[in-house]
């Protein structure tokens, strides 16, 4: 599988993570991938053939070519339905308020066509992702399109920012009411602020920023135990620890362990 990241322009940073592309021949490409929740919203263009999503073990629906994932609070399964080609726009975590006109919190878990998003817009913008010829032409037209609809750019709470920055930058699990004294603001109210705002309470997006420093530990480092594992990521123990891991992933660390692993790090950047 060929996976490429690639930076946003300057005046986009703010809001845009970054880019990235995966490309796969359809046998070189897992039956079924599992996307961990990153505390990040997308915009997914499928040029390749689009993706089949398992809600359950009995359902299953066929997802759209360009369509925004919301939040995720649990394991995303997908299978691909021929040859993979996916251009992705991956927000910062507070990133997509300015773009949107639906709730961010009603979207959890959810995949919302393009057309749904933006209306004619969206459906436009698709089309022209879909036909270009390279992923610079893409990133061109995403980012042409985003600045045409960043207005107003004070929708970004500042505040939400700080504790976001805060989350992310943290070498230690910090508590609502730590959250809401360092920013001098009632616990209720941040966490309404953050629903709004993020799609994810704080007390979300710092379980989920912690699953993710877990699996990049998994993932570039010789693990010896869970009880390791389990302290290094600031788990009060292990058991602890593996509800959580499970809650994300569906699976427990041991059973998760292996190409399960690098094909859930997808959506995940150093950035």
């Amino acid at each position: 599988m060929n996976h490429k990241i690639f930076e946003p322009q300057n005046n986009l940073a703010e809001w845009v993570k970054c880019y990235w592309t995966l490309e796969s021949a359809f046998e070189n490409t897992p039956l079924k991938n599992t996307i961990i929740p990153d505390g990040t919203m997308k915009l997914i263009f499928h040029y390749g053939d689009t993706y089949k999503h398992y809600p359950n073990e009995k359902e299953s629906i066929i997802l759209p070519k360009c369509f925004l994932i919301g939040q995720l609070t649990r394991p995303y399964i997908v299978e691909p339905l021929g040859v993979t080609g996916s251009f992705v726009v991956r927000f910062q975590p507070n990133g997509f308020l300015p773009f949107a006109n639906i709730s961010i919190k009603e979207i959890q878990n959810t995949a919302v066509p393009i057309d749904k998003v933006f209306g004619k817009d969206g459906e436009e913008i698709g089309n022209q992702i879909l036909n270009a010829n390279s992923t610079s032409e893409r990133i061109k037209l995403i980012e042409t399109f985003l600045l045409k609809k960043l207005t107003d750019k004070n929708t970004i709470d500042n505040i939400v920012k700080s504790t976001v920055d805060t989350i992310l930058n943290a070498n230690e699990q910090l508590s609502v009411n730590e959250l809401s004294k360092q920013n001098n603001i009632n616990r209720r109210q941040l966490t309404r602020k953050f629903s709004s705002t993020i799609g994810l309470s704080p007390k979300q997006l710092s379980k989920t920023v912690r699953i993710q420093n877990t699996l990049k530990t998994l993932l570039t480092k010789e693990v010896t135990s869970l009880t390791e594992l389990a302290y290094e990521n600031e788990y009060f123990d292990q058991a602890h620890f593996i509800k959580d891991f499970k809650e994300f992933t569906g699976l427990t660390p041991k059973e998760f362990y292996g190409e399960q692993l690098k094909m859930s790090l997808i959506f995940d950047s150093k950035k």
